[in-house]
């Protein structure tokens, strides 16, 4: 089973804009549950990741009506919504947390993050087409409308790297980025790699070369391909 979780800036998801994809990992047999979860523009973080772990704890209440293995669940998601996947997946039944379906866990088997914010004060220190630091920016909006750099209270509990360390479980996490990606540097995904590995974390990272911000490459058989191959020896 896969819940997808379709990127956004942090704002309004269009999942349906994304239907191609459930498709297409459906047909790899895998029951994808597609989650729009509480935007930035009507709650701030950490909702969208308490989202995120109620729909994995749905569907492991309703694996049977959805004829899914609630033994295995992998999340995906793609920029912004790779951070929410990250978020989940790292911190699976711990804070910050939810009530919602509590007699199921949230925790995962593996996380697929396609060019993620991992560390929100580290943005803006690596060339961007956007100020990853103003209140206005989507970082800067899901903190609850604070300046990233000055607000290290609210940045630090929203970004992913800091929920990382060698005694805590992380599930299997495979980082995609493209080497041409104009907005979520490239080095958010190098430095979650390099802790990862150095923690000893089951992590595979791949660059795809010539690709954008979720164009110009993730779309693709290859791109896909290179997730299922991954997603098979994990679930």
């Amino acid at each position: 089973m896969i819940v997808f979780v379709r990127g956004s800036a942090f704002h309004e998801q269009n999942v349906t804009d994304y239907s191609n994809y459930f498709v297409r990992i459906a047909e790899q047999g895998y029951v994808v549950a597609a989650l729009k979860y509480r935007h930035s523009d009507i709650a701030p973080f950490p909702v969208q990741m308490q989202d995120c772990k109620t729909a994995v704890r749905f569907m492991r209440k309703n694996a049977e009506r959805f004829h899914c293995n609630k033994d295995r669940i992998a999340l995906w998601g793609d920029s912004s919504d790779g951070h929410t996947v990250l978020m989940a997946g790292f911190t699976g039944n711990r804070a910050p947390d939810t009530d919602a379906y509590a007699e199921e866990s949230a925790e995962v088997n593996a996380i697929v993050d396609w060019h993620g914010p991992t560390d929100f004060a580290k943005m803006n220190f690596y060339p961007s087409s956007q100020n990853h630091s103003d209140p206005q920016c989507p970082e800067g909006v899901v903190i609850g409308g604070g300046d990233v750099l000055e607000h290290p209270d609210l940045s630090s509990p929203a970004s992913p790297m800091t929920y990382l360390s060698a005694d805590m479980p992380t599930p299997s996490t495979l980082i995609m980025h493209g080497g041409r990606d104009q907005l979520v540097p490239f080095n958010q995904s190098c430095r979650l790699y390099a802790t990862l590995k150095a923690l000893g974390k089951d992590v595979t990272f791949y660059k795809l070369d010539n690709a954008c911000h979720a164009c110009y490459g993730f779309r693709s058989a290859r791109a896909l391909r290179l997730v299922f191959d991954w997603l098979s020896d994990r679930l």
